[in-house]
């Protein structure tokens, strides 16, 4: 299997693992139980682990002390039998071979019965050392089994007798074998030579290994049982304590979704219970307070609709009596005449508010429908340019439109988008600085594959910190003392953002004080698709770069908030 071979194998064995890895992290993040149960049992397994080693560490320290002694023992017994019986033969004329052979073959003959194995070294200063052929041993042991350290020990006469730890190595038919063991070296002097021998006793831990090995199966089989009852405690503990919150979460999602109606059951006295108590206790309190904010809003709707119907025709008599009065103003005397064209202007404004108003009222309830049909933008900001221009020679601004070659084309409601860069262009020759003719109000349209955008720049008075959140509030105005020279009602903004919603787009805003404001529309080429981003940037070019000005988006799907 080549690089590239290896390389679609891994892709493809991702490409399977990979939705239950998201998976298994997934209900890893929203898990609490779960979560509480793994940290609990790692916690645990870490804890029986430190544990069982102290004590494993402990039986075998335990186990190979009581063998040593237990060896140690064995071995002056043995030492202490060969010199009873060397003394006793003494008187006897025996050859130092024969006495040897006495010496070893008893010490031999037990040890096989007994299971440890036995080497005679010597005689002291004239051996061969052991590797490399001296010295009588067990049948099958191999000489190395004997360090070369202890070897060293014994190298002179009146060496007293010392053990260390070895590897016991056997050749048998099934080839070398080793096992841990103990060896211990003991010197005995033949009296027919005068010289001095040394014994090895070589004692395997068989027992103690099978010993140790049975303690160990039996901690790690308990530290087993007792994870899996962890594991079991925690998760029955914890679903007490979990189950009421996802109850708990379940009745406020249902809440969140205007079930108001929802509680959650009441089970003993416990603290969960006087939790579910609170809580249905809290969800009455909103139902309740919800309920009343619902039918204020009703008598506040039905207030403004009624108020605005019930004024028309009183409105249309007064305006006819206005009419009547403007046209016939030339024959009255000067302030008669300029009476007849205050009554007009505000009579306008005040047919202008109530036109609005009958629109919020339809926002609010839920009346408000789109009428859409594909229109190249670039043509509906030209006519709102076109109509707006009386007013801004009046203030001596420049209105400039900035559009791209192509058309800007969108599905969307024409009155509404009309109504909505009305607004705002009426509103940046407001704030424009009528005493900078370079300083012009600037439109601009571009496109991309998903959305549409305007945005309209002023160069004007701008924002000041903390106005940010009071843009679109319905008759808030930045300046309470500035005259509203385009005769606005100050429902402008709030319409213009609800009718930017009902497209599924975005009013944003910028501004800076000193710097001017802009503000930008962006909405969906198509009807119904979603917005992800903008053709254009919220944050104009020539803004200052030591200071982004306070800008505002959409959060969520969609909403706003504003900077005006």
């Amino acid at each position: 299997m080549d690089g590239s071979d290896l390389s679609r194998w891994l892709r493809s064995l991702w490409a399977r693992v990979a939705p239950e890895v998201r998976r298994a992290l997934t209900f890893w993040r929203r898990s609490i139980q779960a979560r509480v149960v793994v940290s609990t049992v790692v916690l645990s397994a870490l804890t029986v682990s430190a544990v069982g080693w102290i004590l494993l560490q402990q039986t075998q320290r335990g186990l190979l002390e009581h063998r040593v002694d237990v060896v140690l023992g064995e071995v002056d017994a043995e030492v202490s039998d060969a010199n009873g019986r060397l003394a006793a033969a003494s008187g006897t004329e025996v050859n130092a071979s024969r006495q040897q052979r006495d010496l070893v073959d008893p010490i031999i003959d037990r040890g096989l019965s007994r299971g440890y194995s036995v080497v005679l070294a010597g005689p002291e200063g004239e051996d061969v050392p052991l590797r490399e052929g001296g010295g009588e041993y067990t049948s099958g042991l191999d000489l190395v089994s004997v360090p070369e350290s202890l070897e060293a020990h014994f190298d002179g006469l009146g060496r007293s007798t010392a053990w260390t730890y070895t590897k016991i190595v056997q050749n048998g038919p099934d080839g070398r074998q080793s096992r841990a063991g103990i060896i211990v070296g003991a010197q005995v002097p033949l009296p027919s030579d005068g010289k001095t021998y040394t014994l090895y006793f070589l004692f395997p831990l068989t027992e103690e290994e099978e010993t140790l090995d049975l303690v160990t199966r039996a901690l790690l089989t308990a530290a087993g049982l007792l994870l899996v009852l962890v594991a079991g405690l925690t998760w029955l503990v914890t679903r007490q304590v979990v189950t009421p919150i996802r109850m708990a979460r379940r009745v406020a999602e249902r809440l969140a979704a205007g079930r108001l109606q929802e509680r959650l059951q009441v089970r003993g006295e416990d603290d969960i219970a006087r939790l579910a108590y609170s809580f249905n206790q809290m969800a009455t309190n909103l139902q309740r307070q919800i309920r009343q904010l619902e039918e204020l809003s009703w008598v506040q709707r039905r207030f403004v609709s009624d108020v605005s119907h019930e004024l028309r025709t009183p409105l249309t008599t007064v305006r006819m009596a206005s009419d009547v009065l403007h046209d016939a103003r030339d024959g009255f005397d000067p302030t008669t005449a300029r009476s007849a064209e205050l009554l007009q202007a505000e009579l306008d404004r005040f047919e202008n508010l109530l036109v609005d108003l009958l629109e919020i009222s339809r926002f609010d309830a839920g009346a408000a429908r789109l009428a859409t049909e594909d229109v190249n933008l670039v043509e509906v900001v030209e006519r709102v340019v076109t109509a707006a221009q009386p007013l801004a020679d009046q203030r001596g601004v420049r209105v400039v439109i900035e559009q791209p070659d192509d058309e800007v084309r969108a599905e969307v409601d024409v009155r509404r988008i009309e109504r909505i860069v009305r607004n705002l262009v009426t509103n940046a020759i407001d704030h424009a600085q009528a005493d900078d003719p370079t300083e012009a109000v600037i439109v601009r349209l571009a496109s991309d594959s998903e959305a549409a955008g305007i945005t309209v720049r002023d160069h004007g008075v701008g924002l000041a910190p903390g106005e940010a959140a009071m843009v679109f509030n319905r008759f808030w105005r930045s300046d309470p003392a500035r005259a509203r020279t385009s005769g606005g009602t100050g429902l402008g903004l709030a319409i213009a953002q609800e009718d930017a919603h009902l497209h599924g787009g975005w009013l944003q805003a910028w501004g800076r004080t000193g710097q001017g404001a802009q503000f930008r529309l962006t909405v969906p080429r198509h009807a119904g698709a979603t917005l992800r981003n903008s053709p254009l940037s919220l944050v104009p070019e020539d803004a200052s770069s030591t200071d982004a000005g306070v800008v505002t988006g959409p959060v969520a799907v969609p909403t706003q908030e504003g900077t005006r």
